[in-house]
């Protein structure tokens, strides 16, 4: 019994110390406090994001906490928080971080997947389209002019319809070509999509008018692809070289057994490629900016299946496929269609069950009475825009309650003054305009104090705006302490080079023309010839006549660390020996040696900037750690470390 009462007596203990862990003052600047539970809570967040394992240490992370937290007390100190851009950008986060917490989550997951099993199918359609507009009740006379349209196309076919109706104006008759979701109204694309093939859709309408629609085709999007390439920019340095020539020596030699890969890293021009063997990232169809490009590697149908050479905006190509998959799983792209749901004309369904959720969670009735009451207000001076609120309305009377907030006639007549434009000689029922002033009337209010009271309803919105609201404190304040002074204090960029030269030099490097051929014999040719021509522009003009069209040569610089060269290589002026590097044989004739020695300020200027900044930083956090006190609370840290390692 008392081994148990000890247990239980240590378990009790333990939540205790748990809880104070979380709710004591971890430290305080200048006498303001920082909580426990903030700490807790952002070292939880960032554990697994940090690639330094000293920062894992709850010690070495304080540290950095402290830091971040002195840099936002100086920030405020300088009254950063008061500019008007800092004000504007805060806002408008907040405004955008505010819309993600008013939506109606089972409804937008209804309406993503919705639009992800669309998004697996393009639609081949036309269209016939009578404009009115959308504010427009009376639309008897439209709608029977698309029926008759529509009635013409079943009898005639849509391509005589199309070519007598359409004027660009009021009618318009087109083909739309492929398209799948988010490319079209919402209204639109539902009926797309619920059209079989070959028919015609009933009349429908739209915020644009009156259409219907012929479906074409229907087909299984084209997914994703793999691919790598080879590429030659059209822009070159060296005018002399002929492009097109280039990339077909390339081909052949690809055509001779050569390794796709090893020629990507020794040729191509594309930097962020090359060196993985011209492997590009995966790409679906209309996601990169040449269709050339996408219908050249959409084309190739099995793997390791290789282009001819091809041309687009930005040089010459050959395309591998390295895989080709069908579309992407929905968990892949679930959020980026929750934030395309989001922005398009769904949200108005999303908006929709919102106002009802908020109605439920607050208690709101709607007030029938009144709102009878108020039909009984709307006179004929409405429609002319000539309607004040009646002096005999009682303002105070309750309209609507929304839990502690009290709603009255006065603003809702307010509203309905505030609209009675948008009803300007039209033939609008009062009931009809009370009935649908009040639903946008009752959204807004419940939004509002929504918006009003969502700190106190939800932690995590709380959390989240008060991290970003100190971030951007921090990012005004690096850049007026630290990153601009790095950059334009020349003075001191300067001295700081001066004291710290022996950090930047140059190594050994040469000028000449690398030769490159995937036959060694070939290459040794080369290299007999460059012993006997006075240039290497003697060289390549005669490697056609001598049919060496195997040897590309490629003229720069050349040194330590340049992929095209293997780093033992001995650079010395002269020609060097045959050597293999990159499944090919080279031959390099130096011209020029460039020996190694002291970077310029200029040469070595961005990596002077970024350690000048280092500097300015470590420096000025010391003297913030002299401008405030910080006190640590050791037992509430003792307290954290048992948690945190529990």
């Amino acid at each position: 019994m008392k081994i148990f009462y000890s247990i239980f007596l240590l378990f009790i203990l333990g939540k205790i110390s748990a809880q104070q862990a979380e709710q004591g003052v971890l430290f305080t600047i200048d006498g303001d406090p920082v909580k426990s539970s903030e700490f807790i809570r952002v070292y939880n967040k960032n554990l697994d994001l940090v690639q330094d394992e000293s920062q894992k240490d709850v010690d070495a992370y304080l540290d950095l906490f402290v830091n971040y937290k002195l840099k936002v007390k100086e920030a405020r100190r300088l009254g950063l928080d008061e500019k008007k851009s800092y004000l504007r950008e805060f806002g408008n986060y907040q405004k955008q971080l505010t819309k993600s917490y008013m939506t109606d989550n089972e409804v937008t997951d209804k309406l993503v997947r919705e639009a992800y099993d669309r998004s697996i199918q393009d639609i081949k359609a036309s269209h016939v389209l009578v404009r009115i507009e959308q504010s427009e009740t009376d639309t008897t006379e439209v709608y029977n002019k698309i029926l008759e349209l529509r009635n013409r196309v079943l009898d005639e076919g849509y391509e005589a319809v199309q070519k007598d109706v359409h004027n660009g104006q009021t009618i318009f008759a087109e083909h739309l070509g492929w398209f799948s979701a988010f490319k079209m109204v919402y209204p639109f694309e539902t009926v797309a999509y619920n059209t079989r093939v070959g028919e015609v859709s009933q009349p429908f309408r739209t915020r644009f008018g009156y259409h219907f629609l012929k479906v074409w085709d229907k087909r299984q999007s084209l997914g994703q692809v793999t691919v790598a390439h080879i590429m030659l920019a059209n822009k070159q340095n060296d005018t002399t070289l002929d492009i097109k020539q280039r990339i077909n020596q390339i081909y052949s030699k690809i055509q001779q057994g050569e390794k796709f890969e090893s020629l990507a890293k020794q040729f191509s021009e594309d930097k962020s490629s090359a060196s993985k063997g011209g492997v590009l990232n995966a790409f679906s169809g209309g996601q990169l900016s040449s269709q050339k490009f996408e219908d050249v590697a959409f084309s190739l149908k099995s793997k390791g299946d290789i282009s001819k050479p091809f041309q687009t905006d930005y040089g010459w190509h050959i395309v591998k496929l390295i895989d080709k998959k069908g579309v992407e799983p929905f968990e892949v792209v679930e959020n980026q269609l929750i934030n395309k749901v989001r922005r398009d004309s769904r949200s108005k369904l999303i908006q929709s069950a919102m106002t009802d959720k908020l109605k439920k969670q607050y208690g709101v009735k709607d007030n029938d009475k009144a709102l009878a009451y108020f039909e009984t207000l709307i006179t004929d001076d409405y429609f002319k825009r000539s309607w004040s609120v009646p002096a005999s309305l009682d303002s105070t009377k309750v309209l609507v309650k929304i839990k502690d907030s009290t709603i009255n006639y006065q603003d809702f007549a307010k509203h309905l003054y505030s609209k009675q434009r948008n009803y300007f000689n039209r033939n609008t029922a009062p009931s009809t305009v009370v009935k649908n002033e009040y639903a946008v009337f009752l959204e807004n209010a419940l939004t509002t104090y929504k918006e009003q009271h969502l700190k106190e309803e939800s932690k995590e919105f709380a959390h989240i705006l008060n991290e970003y609201r100190d971030g951007l404190l921090l990012f005004d304040l690096m850049e007026q302490e630290v990153w601009n002074k790095a950059s334009r204090d020349s003075v001191g960029l300067a001295e700081f080079y001066d004291n710290n030269k022996a950090k930047y030099q140059w190594k050994k490097r040469v000028k000449g023309t690398l030769f490159s051929g995937s036959s060694k014999k070939d290459v040794l040719k080369v290299r007999k010839l460059l012993k006997r021509a006075d240039s290497a522009d003697v060289v390549i003009n005669k490697l056609s006549d001598l049919k060496l069209i195997d040897i590309i040569p490629t003229k720069g610089t050349f040194g330590s660390g340049n992929r095209m060269i293997p780093e033992t290589l001995e650079l010395k002026q002269g020609i060097s020996k045959v050597f293999k590097h990159n499944d090919s044989f080279h031959v390099l004739q130096i011209e020029t040696v460039l020996a190694a020695g002291q970077k310029t300020l200029q040469e070595a200027r961005g990596q002077v900037v970024s350690d000048y900044q280092a500097q300015l930083e470590e420096q000025w956090i010391s003297s913030l750690q002299e401008r405030y006190e910080v006190k640590i609370n050791q037992d509430v840290l003792s307290e954290i470390k048992l948690k945190l390692n529990k």
